[in-house]
Parts: C-alpha cells; sequence; structure tokens
C-alpha cells in the first residue's frame, strides 16, 4: 500500500532513534517496551526489504547471490552480533551496544535513500478501507499472550491454572484471525493481511513450518552453547566469545558459495544438507563426551556445521518463496517466512527452558516454581546445570530431525529454484 522503499526507510529511521533512546529509560518495564519497539522497526525492514531483491534484482545469477547475501545477514548478523557484544560488554559500558548499532543504523538508513529506487507512482492509500486495524489487533494480542504464557509458565510453575488457560485462549485467537482473514479475503473487498489462499501451495506451506523448527533449533543451539561456555565451564566473556569465531568464518565463506550452488543444485538436496547440519550440531554438546575433552574435538566442528546449516537454509526458503508466489504478494511472503523463524525461535526458546528448567528441578529435587523464580543459581561445573543443557541439546537434536523429516517427506522435488530455471 505504501511501498516498500518507504516502510523500509521509516523502519531504519525508527530502529535508528529506538536503539539511541533505549539504554536512556530508568526502569526495566519502559526499557523492555522500547525494546519491542525496535522488533516493530525490525519487521518493518526484513519483509520488504525481501520484497525490494525480489523486484528490482533481474533473474539469474545476481539475484541467486542477492538472496545468499540476504540469507547469510540472518544468522551472521546474529554470530557477529554475539562476539561484538562480548567485546563491547567486556571493555565498554553496555549502553554502548545499543548506540553503535544505532549509529551503524543511521549510516545504513542514509545510504538506502540513496541506494534503493523510486518505485513508480502508486495512488494515494485509504486507511479506512485497506488497513485490517482487527486483523492486525488479533495476531499481535494472540502471539503475546501466547509466549507470554510459554515464558512464564518456566517461572510459576506449569500447573499454575492460568498458564494453560492462557495457552489456550492465545491458540483460540490465533484461530479467529485466520478465519477472520478467510472472509475478508473471500467474503469482502477489504484486503486482508494474509492471504490465506497462498497456502493452498502446499510446498510454500510447509516451507513455512521447515523455517519455524529449523531456526528453532538453530536459536537454541547457540544459546545454550552460549551458557555451556560461559554458565558450566566458567569461560569469561571473551574466552566464551572467541569458541564463536568459527562461526563468522564460516558464514563468510557459505554466503559466498550458496549465491552459486543455487543455480546448480537441487533445492531440496540443499535443505536436507542444512537439517542434516544443525543436527549434527545440537547432537555434538548432547552425547555425554567428556567434560574435560578439548574443544576442538566437539564445540569447533558443531560451530562450523550449525552456521553451514543456516546460511544455506535461509536463501532456498525465501528465493523459493520469491519465485513461487506472484510478485504482487512478493513482500507478503517475505513478511511470513521471516515472522515464523522469529516465532519459531521465541516459542522454541520457551520450550527448550522449560525442558532445561525441569531437568534441573529433578536433579536438585526442587519444584519447577523453585528454579525458575530463582533462576538455575548453579555453579560452573555442577551436574544437573550440565544435564539440564544436554536435556536441551536432545530437545533441539529432535526438532532438526523433524524439520529434516519435513523436507524429505513434504518439500522433496522443488528442483533448482536460482538461475532463471522454472517456477
Amino acid at each position: 500500500m505504501y511501498g516498500r522503499r518507504s516502510i523500509f526507510l521509516w523502519g531504519s529511521v525508527f530502529f535508528t532513534i529506538t536503539s539511541i533512546i533505549s539504554p536512556f529509560i530508568p526502569n526495566e518495564i519502559g526499557f523492555d517496551i522500547f525494546r519491542g519497539l525496535q522488533g516493530l522497526a525490525a519487521a518493518a525492514m526484513a519483509p520488504t526489504a525481501l520484497g525490494i531483491l525480489g523486484v528490482t534484482s533481474p533473474p539469474g545469477k545476481a539475484k541467486d547471490i542477492a538472496f545468499g547475501c540476504f540469507g547469510a545477514g540472518a544468522p551472521l548478523g546474529g554470530i557477529t552480533g554475539n562476539i561484538f557484544g562480548g567485546v563491547v560488554a567486556e571493555y565498554l559500558d553496555w549502553k554502548w551496544v545499543f548506540w553503535i548499532f544505532g549509529i551503524i543504523s543511521a549510516i545504513s538508513t542514509v545510504a538506502s535513500y540513496f541506494v534503493i529506487p523510486l518505485p513508480p507512482p502508486q495512488p494515494e492509500p485509504s486507511m479506512r478501507n485497506t488497513v485490517d486495524w482487527i486483523g492486525g489487533t488479533m495476531i499481535t494480542v494472540g502471539l503475546i499472550i501466547l509466549l507470554f504464557a510459554l515464558s512464564e509458565g518456566n517461572v510459576v510453575g506449569w500447573s499454575t491454572p492460568w498458564v494453560p488457560t492462557l495457552i489456550v485462549v492465545s491458540m483460540l485467537i490465533i484461530f479467529a484471525f485466520g478465519f477472520w482473514q478467510h472472509y475478508l479475503e473471500t467474503k469482502t473487498q477489504k484486503r486482508p493481511l494474509m492471504k490465506m489462499s497462498i497456502f493452498k501451495n502446499r510446498k510454500f506451506t510447509w516451507a513455512n513450518v521447515l523455517m519455524a523448527l529449523f531456526f528453532s533449533s538453530f536459536n537454541n543451539y547457540l544459546i545454550f552453547a552460549t551458557y555451556w561456555f560461559q554458565d558450566f565451564q566458567g569461560l569469561s566473556v571473551i574466552q566464551t566469545t572467541l569458541r564463536f569465531l568459527p562461526n563468522g568464518i564460516t558464514g563468510i565463506l557459505c554466503a559466498l558459495v550458496t549465491g552459486h550452488i543455487l543455480s546448480s543444485v537441487r533445492g531440496d538436496y540443499i535443505l536436507t544438507f542444512s537439517t542434516i547440519c544443525v543436527s549434527i550440531s545440537s547432537l555434538l554438546f548432547a552425547i555425554p563426551i567428556p567434560v574435560d575433552t578439548t574443544y576442538w574435538a566437539y564445540g569447533f566442528p558443531a560451530m562450523v556445521l550449525c552456521v553451514c546449516g543456516a546460511d544455506t537454509i535461509f536463501p532456498v526458503l525465501t528465493l523459493f518463496v520469491a519465485k513461487t508466489l506472484p510478485p504482487e504478494d512478493a513482500s507478503l511472503g517475505g513478511a511470513l517466512i521471516t515472522a515464523v523463524g522469529q516465532i519459531g525461535r521465541s516459542i522454541g526458546l520457551a520450550l527448550a527452558t522449560a525442558v532445561q528448567t525441569a531437568i534441573i528441578a529433578k536433579e536438585k529435587g526442587l519444584s519447577i516454581d523453585e528454579v525458575g523464580n530463582q533462576g538455575h543459581g548453579l555453579e560452573p561445573w555442577d551436574d544437573a546445570l550440565k544435564v539440564g543443557i544436554r536435556g536441551t541439546a536432545w530437545f533441539n537434536f529432535g526438532m532438526s530431525m523433524i524439520s529434516t523429516a519435513v523436507v524429505l517427506l513434504f518439500i522433496r522435488g522443488i528442483g533448482i529454484i536460482g538461475g532463471k530455471g522454472k517456477r
């Protein structure tokens, strides 16, 4: 309605402002609100960036490389951000994490203004006739309630009556959102937030399921690997950061390679490789190897494999969405595939934390709410902490293996998606 370029630029401006202001907020609630506003800004930028790439890059090698680089941005950004955050936390005040990214975002905003081409003129949109505020409110409220219930269940205990009640209420709201979107699309002239008809493409639907499962496992791996090194082994921030360096180096190499293989290797082959890589990464932290085993025997190969998986699966799925949907739905598809990845990360982390909390509580003979309210409160090399982290690694391994099954059963046969090949 407003153009991808405008939404991207305003999102970038908003991200810059919220990044700079956040450290000045004097209380936790206000700080959390501004962090949420940062999320809104990022959510405006990611799908519109995909749409811009989809309509401005001509089919062929250039488009494959563009999507390969964009796909590498998500895991590579997370990895380098982890390293950068560790250095800043060790040597500077924590506020500089936000201020430096605000400065970088400001530079990016100015560059984007001059680099992204202007779209053709569009008629002025009518807010009343085009924006589905009811649907937007429903899906936002539903997801917030769901994530709140899943997160708080680890703190107050899953037997607390309002926790399962909120989960049921959130699911009802989310299902109601789906029915409302279907009604708008089929029974009215108003444009829905999300066309439910795009899910008639079975492979597109399963691609979204794969996105949620994969990045839930990948994100959990990175987080609990950090806990392993920093909490269990008692390493410093910098020592932990150094163990993530293979991620960044491998990520850059994968980004260069992926853009070239998209036009010559079948997409389902790449997806199978991606999911197996992350499965092995989680497995290396799950198996009961001696705790004094050198990092190079298990940590290093796990770090390399996990980013190989992430840097290959993201460009395949995003390019698949761009080529599967009609041009007018490219941003919608990009928004959806990005959103389900983020939702998968959030829900997956809540579930993995529940696994860890339950295991620690069992090992220590405590209740879940006692562990949740006090934190694990364990010293390095505590067996309960070790067993808890390995339990989450098995959970992540299971999710990534399910994602492999999704590829083999439901996404097989998508063929070569890069280059100028058939849709």
